[in-house]
């Protein structure tokens, strides 16, 4: 691995975000990363292949048609002169809008259709792009009845997608073209391969295991390199990973959670009551806990090699307490920003129950809040230990067990970046940025 990665960086091609030569890794934990990795690597395909789904059984649709259309004209009345009044619940204090709206559909057609009313109604107008549901009348047989269901969003969706993605790429250049690539390859296993193999009666939580580790494998090496640090973060972040799994069973059959505490959850059992709710929501777990631990596990993994690299002297134990210390900062800042995340989601729980009047001891108990405290929780506790797996294993084989100092390798001279060339200076040598350690013959 090392001397792929020298022969890319010595010719400027970004293997990896750290331009820097890694320290030699020995054969030795070459060998050992290779046995953990590869055995992990066929697992994984082996439970790709006994989970993978076939074709999905779907029932037809058999609900509304959608039509897109715009917004033509908006013409409001009084409310005591429309046909049929909207009905206004008392908790309403904002007064009721009535009114037609004239919708040019996409074939055509030009239909009119009364102001949406009710919470959460679209509010719209003139030149708007809305969706509209055609129905038909329960009063009269055979009459279609047209209504503004939503605004049609997909210009402004695929505006924001563009803006990120010119982001990520004007930012990270050929690094974040692989790190989108990384990211539509999730997508792909989560819809492509997760989703359908759970409603298709497999184990969520072996399905989880599967695409996590899957996602992980390809998306950690597409993004950061075939290397050592990349292996080890690997490495950390499957033992991490096993280890949420273990405490969120165990959490989830100590607190005798059903996974059914939403109306998302239980709308998912009227469709398909033959999927295992409490798995479904450890896979959940499993799933959102991978998001952060593999941002951990590769911090933690690159911070050691960069160390060993400006320090080829520092043995095991210095690389450790070094790497922990950054380690531990990182983590208290992602703990606050996981129970943020959590909180966010269930802000509308939150806000129903204490409206109505439940105390703070049901509140916390109840079994929804419980859910999110348990994906908090243990979530923490994995990133806490993927802390110091990955530091130790990044540090085993970044060391220098015989304790000489790190032979400098040759370099190419460095053409004069554009900062230099617009102040007219020469190139300033590598040996100056990043000095390498002087060399010592040990007789």
């Amino acid at each position: 691995m090392s001397r792929a990665h020298d022969h890319d960086t010595a010719d400027g091609h970004a293997g990896h975000a750290h331009s820097h030569a890694p320290v030699p890794v020995s054969r030795r934990a070459t060998r050992l990363t290779l046995a953990a990795l590869v055995p992990a690597a066929v697992l994984t395909l082996v439970g790709l292949f006994l989970l993978w789904p076939g074709d999905l059984k779907t029932e037809p649709w058999t609900g509304a048609v959608n039509h897109d259309g715009v917004v033509a004209s908006v013409q409001i009345i009084d409310c005591a002169d429309a046909a049929e009044p909207p009905v206004q619940t008392p908790e309403q204090k904002a007064p009721p809008v009535c009114g037609d709206v004239v919708v040019r559909l996409a074939d055509g057609k030009v239909v009119t259709t009364a102001i949406p009313s009710g919470p959460g109604a679209p509010e719209v107008e003139a030149g708007d792009k809305v969706v509209v549901m055609e129905t038909e009348s329960f009063e009269q047989d055979g009459t279609i009845k047209y209504d503004i269901a939503d605004h049609d969003r997909t210009d402004g969706l695929w505006a924001l997608v563009l803006a990120f993605v010119g982001a990520v790429i004007a930012f990270g250049r050929w690094r974040g073209v692989s790190a989108l690539a990384g990211l539509a390859f999730t997508f792909a296993v989560l819809l492509m391969f997760v989703v359908p193999a759970i409603l298709q009666g497999s184990s969520p939580l072996l399905v989880a295991i599967v695409g996590s580790s899957l996602i992980m494998l390809v998306v950690l090496y597409l993004t950061h390199g075939f290397n050592a640090p990349t292996s080890m973060a690997v490495l950390g972040t499957l033992t991490a990973l096993a280890l949420t799994g273990g405490l969120s069973a165990l959490s989830v059959s100590l607190l005798h959670l059903t996974g059914m505490a939403s109306e998302e959850s239980l709308y998912v059992t009227f469709v398909n009551a033959d999927i295992n709710m409490p798995g479904l929501l450890l896979a959940g777990i499993l799933i959102g806990a991978l998001g952060v631990l593999d941002d951990v596990t590769v911090t933690q993994a690159y911070t050691v090699a960069e160390l060993a690299n400006a320090n080829p002297n520092l043995g095991f134990g210095g690389l450790y307490r070094a790497a922990s210390r950054v380690g531990r900062a990182h983590i208290t800042s992602v703990i606050n920003t996981i129970v943020l995340a959590y909180a966010g989601a269930s802000l509308p729980t939150l806000l129903l129950l204490t409206a109505g009047g439940a105390p703070l001891g049901e509140m916390l108990t109840n079994e929804f809040l419980a859910q999110e405290i348990v994906r908090s929780v243990v979530g923490t506790i994995g990133l806490i230990s993927a802390v110091p797996i990955t530091t130790a294993l990044a540090a085993l084989v970044s060391s220098r067990g015989d304790g000489k100092l790190a032979t400098p390798r040759r370099t190419r001279p460095r053409q004069a970046d554009a900062l230099e060339q617009a102040w007219g200076l020469p190139p300033e040598a590598d040996a100056f940025r990043h000095p390498a350690p002087a060399r010592h013959d040990h007789g």
